[in-house]
């Protein structure tokens, strides 16, 4: 069963929670319909967007966010694109998208500060530090809080400093430090109470519940979490209940394991059954409110619970009580998964199938087990949660273990060490600002002990080493003319061996050296090939390139050419990065110029069939079967007209036109050695004053990083573009490079990177 994150979850959708009732939403679409295209609208479509995010329905919130934002860039409306990339940020924390939640809130951060609003800003302060919180980022979290708290101090918000203070003592609690995070919690609490905020005093009682929780005190915790379902009930406010239920639900488990340790059969089953009772009662209120992934998740921890209630049953040698609870346990697992699998959550499916395949396993279902653990893998490996993938490694290598499969069990135990040391590791960084905190003071202590102890070592030391040296002059005098000869025959051979080392460490050093003169000589062969960005600027003024080589020299590279009043321009991706990549981008390359120049084809598909031509007519020349080629997008623009053409290998034109993104396919065939190869498609364009394009590589969508080590991908990079679309082109590319950084941090750059945009 999950221990989720509830104090952050619960205050931030509770402290903004308001109006998000159907007759409002009714009357803000109303409104929409008939609105001009104006700021009025940018609000309405804003007051939706932030509605449907309060009831849970995500994908409409940012759907009526992304419609606010484009209006808001069209009409040049400012603080509307801010407060639609503020509510997108909500939408993506409570989706669990950390970055791309952390991205919406700085792009609206900025714009917040530029124009002033300490509010906003305070309140986006407020946003990061809670995702921060989420990501087990607390020193971060903590810094965002303050700042948050500062400003709401400096004009006099005493809900904002309610809030705040609540924050940082939920911050306080995840590390561990629960006297310091009910101090904050206790201050928040009484800062509500002068504001008679019911709901908001409700909110802190259950945080301060669960810091009694985590701090193993449940008949606090209990007390408190009372206190708040007394006031949410009276207020009617099915969420909170629904939330205070859960919440009693998981400390009467942890109590009733507590018995169960002191083998207190009779309470543990007891407790077991109120854990289970208040779950129904959060279940029957969830359903009510009609919030799908809020229900998946109550299911899913009544089938933990059971679950959890069978490993203790088991355990009393009660198999076939047992076998009934993970009966109990699969049934509520089936129906997780079934809404899982309808809002396509397959990280949350995997985990849970997993639980269902560790059932099968003590069940001796043996091979149904299998079957489910590969299938969770499955699910889960692109999911980056290493904690996840590590469980149904280890599961797996019990199911191994029990089946006799030695070798394979073996192979999967070392999977789940790498990836148990993997989080142990990331766990070491996040302590590592803990430590540092906290070496002040151990230094000045050990200090102390070393100096005194340093002092009695070298009084012992001093003793030993007169009686040593009494007894042993007469002993060593012997002895040195056998070393004295010993040591200089060493000597020698030392000596010729140090320069046969440093004769060779100097061979090496400058093969190195040629070798890395050789390849920085290559770039600027590559460079020459390359066309300057004057160059590009003059046929296509309002235009960038973003260039990143993962190595000296790049498989990747972008080509311009004019033919009369066409523009040629292209982002190219070949076969390799680095040397090889290097050596087929000059291949390819040289094929666009001769089948512009020598053979005058400028229709862009044509261009592409000629090019694949020449291309594997230069591979062919060689004994060795080269399958070597490039992915390639090419757009002509006639710098007149504006009348655009495009064709693509494997990689896909994107244009923006008045807040919204449109993507152009390209053919699924590369340029080079195929089965079956079919003419490329032209596609023509009806450009528009204002519309803006992306050439892209797939470098920047396939980059590692993030929190969870994962892939950018397109989607991700679709949204970063269209939310810095009406940015200038330099801005637009220093942006690119930023959030490229921020998302890599100290990981390795995987792939040659391009990305070129124009507007026209």
């Amino acid at each position: 069963m999950k221990n989720r994150n509830f104090l952050v979850f619960f205050i931030l959708i509770n402290a903004l929670q308001g109006f998000a009732q159907n007759p409002v939403i009714d009357s803000l679409k109303k409104v929409v319909q008939h609105a001009k295209e104006d700021t009025a609208k940018v609000n309405t479509l804003n007051k939706l967007s932030d509605a449907f995010w309060r009831i849970s329905k995500l994908d409409t919130a940012l759907i009526y966010a992304n419609n606010a934002q484009a209006l808001s860039v069209k009409i040049g409306y400012k603080m509307g694109t801010a407060a639609a990339l503020k509510t997108r940020g909500m939408a993506y924390y409570t989706r669990g998208d950390f970055p791309k939640a952390l991205e919406c809130d700085s792009i609206a951060l900025g714009m917040y500060q530029n124009a002033g609003s300490k509010a906003d800003i305070a309140e986006i302060f407020g946003n990061i530090g809670i995702v921060y919180s989420d990501m087990e980022d607390y020193y971060r979290s903590l810094d965002y809080y303050g700042k948050a708290l500062k400003i709401n101090e400096e004009i006099g918000s005493k809900a904002g400093i309610a809030y705040n203070l609540g924050n940082i003592g939920g911050s306080y609690m995840f590390q561990g430090n629960y006297p310091q995070a009910l101090e904050y919690e206790f201050k928040a609490l009484a800062m509500c109470q002068q504001l008679a905020d019911n709901r908001e005093i409700a909110m802190n009682l259950t945080n301060i519940g669960i810091t009694y929780w985590y701090q193993g005190n449940y008949p606090k915790a209990l007390e408190y979490d009372f206190k708040a379902l007394a006031i949410q009930q009276a207020i009617k406010n099915k969420r909170g209940i629904a939330s205070n239920y859960c919440n009693i639900g998981i400390v009467y488990v942890s109590q009733a394991t507590e018995a169960q340790s002191k083998h207190n059969a009779a309470l543990s089953d007891s407790l077991y059954k109120k854990a289970l009772d208040f779950n129904f009662m959060a279940l029957e209120l969830k359903k009510q409110i009609g919030n799908e992934n809020s229900i998946a998740r109550n299911l899913d921890n009544i089938g933990g619970i059971y679950k959890e209630e069978a490993n203790t049953v088991r355990s009393r040698n009660e198999a076939a009580r047992a076998d009934s609870l993970y009966n109990k346990a699969l049934d509520y697992y089936s129906r997780t998964i079934n809404i899982y699998s309808k809002v396509g959550n397959k990280a949350a499916i995997g985990e849970i199938i997993g639980n269902v395949a560790n059932i099968y396993t003590v069940q001796k279902k043996y091979k149904l087990a299998k079957i489910i653990y590969d299938s969770a893998l499955a699910l889960v490996k692109n999911s980056g949660e290493k904690d996840v993938i590590r469980d149904q490694y280890g599961g797996l290598a019990e199911l191994e273990g029990v089946t006799g499969n030695y070798k394979e069990g073996w192979d999967d135990y070392k999977k789940f060490i790498l990836y148990r040391d993997s989080l142990i590791n990331d766990d070491n960084t996040k302590k590592t600002v803990q430590a540092e905190m906290n070496y002040a003071f151990n230094r000045k202590t050990d200090s102390t002990k070393a100096e005194q102890d340093r002092k009695d070592e070298l009084a012992d030391a001093d003793k030993r080493r007169q009686n040593i040296i009494t007894r042993s002059v007469t002993g060593g005098l012997l002895l040195v003319l056998v070393f004295a000869i010993f040591v200089v025959r060493s000597l020698r051979i030392t000596r010729r061996q140090k320069q046969n080392i440093e004769t060779k460490n100097k061979i090496i050093q400058e093969k190195n050296k040629d070798i890395l003169d050789s390849i920085t000589y290559a770039k600027r062969l590559q460079d020459a090939i390359l066309p300057p960005m004057n160059l590009i600027r003059q046929y296509l003024p309002d235009s960038f390139v973003f260039y990143k080589p993962k190595d000296i020299v790049a498989g990747d590279f972008y080509w311009m050419e004019r033919a009369g009043d066409i523009a040629l321009i292209a982002a190219a991706d070949c076969t390799g990065h680095g040397v090889p990549g290097a050596l087929v981008s000059v291949v390819c390359s040289n094929a666009l110029n001769r089948t512009v120049k020598e053979f005058h084809i400028t229709e862009p598909g044509k261009i592409l069939d000629k090019v694949r031509e020449l291309v594997l007519e230069t591979f062919e020349k060689s004994e060795a079967n080269v399958q070597d080629g490039m992915d390639i997008s090419l757009c002509c623009i006639n710098i007149k007209t504006k009348e655009t053409q495009w064709s693509g290998a494997y990689n896909s034109l994107w244009f923006i036109r008045n807040g919204e993104l449109h993507e152009v396919e390209a053919d699924k065939q590369p340029i080079g050695k195929i089965d079956k190869p079919i003419p490329f498609n032209t596609h023509n364009l009806k450009l528009q004053k204002g519309d803006t394009l992306y050439l892209f590589t797939d470098g920047y969508a396939d980059q590692f990083g993030g929190t969870k080590g994962k892939k950018f991908k397109y989607k991700q990079l679709q949204e970063l573009l269209f939310a810095n679309a009406a940015q200038s082109m330099d801005e637009q590319k220093n942006m690119l490079e930023t959030t490229l950084d921020k998302w890599k941090g100290n990981l390795e750059q995987v792939d040659d990177i391009l990305v070129i945009g124009i507007r026209v």
